[in-house]
């Protein structure tokens, strides 16, 4: 009989054992910080539904950037919220705008810092909607050309990577074309490939300001059952130009991350979104929940599913507490 000289336990007896024999290991390399831009300076403005989290002026979020680099994170993502809005959302790719400056000054007082930014319209867009709209709906194509002006800002600007998150048909291939033709072939694609359209994103809408302000966004997010056509999207990005893909949001859908790892093989980012996030924060912040250990738990799971790379508004606390 096995027992009792197979005893796994033996080697869980102390944490220096379990330390010894960890299968699964969170580094502050696997990281990445997002931060929210916002008009004017020494602006802090809390996210009420976020706690911890706020929408930062450019002085604020460079000040904050370096803070996370010093924790040992090597990348950080920006999302940008504008002066004002308009119904094709062009300030997305104005070269002033708070994101493009915010990309100059980080990447002078922050050397070495990967910068990736979000590349969407809903932030920018008084109809809170992912791309153009043509009657009542979205329309795909004529959402690629703007698409491709707010990478190719973003590019100019000095941004490592850019990170297109609105789930447009043929985006990825439009943006690596235009960057190819635009002298920025060094330019990496970190693509929203599975983006599902999640419960999980309320926090965030408030956050960057991207409620839409009629429908909703499953017409061009994926649909929650739709495994098999999450591994089709994460295919075609691949083949447009992607160079990591990623899945969104987390923890709904280890079994895709895990699915995307073992059949491609290839960089995988995944987002632990705004709903995650909340959802700890809020159970920690009443006791009903072990925060800390509750946060090395969730990240260290979606790493074990196969995520090389975790965007998460936890990131600058866990990599200090890992460098601890």
């Amino acid at each position: 009989m096995a027992f009792p000289i197979n005893r796994p336990r033996r080697l869980r007896r102390t944490e220096t054992l379990r330390r010894m024999i960890r299968e699964t290991r969170l580094s502050p390399d696997n990281l990445i910080q997002p931060f929210f831009v916002c008009p004017g300076r020494d602006v802090k403005r809390p996210v009420t539904s976020m706690p911890g989290v706020a929408q930062l002026s450019v002085d604020n979020v460079v000040s904050a950037a370096r803070e996370t680099h010093a924790a040992g994170v090597p990348a950080i993502i920006l999302f940008g919220i504008p002066e004002r809005k308009d119904a094709v959302g062009s300030e997305a790719w104005n070269d002033s705008g708070e994101v493009q400056r915010a990309i100059r000054e980080i990447k002078e007082r922050v050397p070495g810092l990967c910068v990736i930014t979000d590349v969407c319209m809903c932030e920018y867009t008084d109809h809170g909607h992912c791309g153009a709209i043509v009657g009542t709906e979205v329309d795909n194509d004529a959402s690629l050309e703007l698409l491709v002006r707010e990478a190719l800002s973003h590019a100019r600007a000095g941004a490592d990577i850019v990170a297109p998150s609105d789930m447009m048909d043929g985006r990825v291939g439009a943006i690596r074309a235009a960057l190819d033709q635009n002298g920025f072939a060094h330019v990496a694609i970190m693509a929203y490939s599975a983006k599902f359209a999640s419960a999980f994103y309320g926090p965030f809408r408030e956050a960057a300001e991207s409620a839409p302000k009629f429908g909703d966004r499953r017409s061009y997010q994926m649909d929650p059952p739709n495994g098999d056509e999450a591994m089709r999207e994460v295919a075609l990005d691949l083949d447009e130009g992607a160079d990591i893909v990623m899945v969104k949001p987390a923890l709904p859908y280890l079994d895709l991350i895990y699915r995307v790892k073992q059949e491609f093989n290839v960089p995988v980012a995944a987002y632990n979104v705004s709903g995650e996030y909340s959802m700890i924060r809020a159970a920690g912040l009443n006791g009903w929940l072990d925060e800390e250990r509750t946060i090395m738990e969730v990240l260290t799971s979606i790493r074990r599913a196969g995520a090389d790379l975790i965007l998460t508004y936890f990131a600058t606390e866990v990599a200090k507490k890992i460098q601890r």
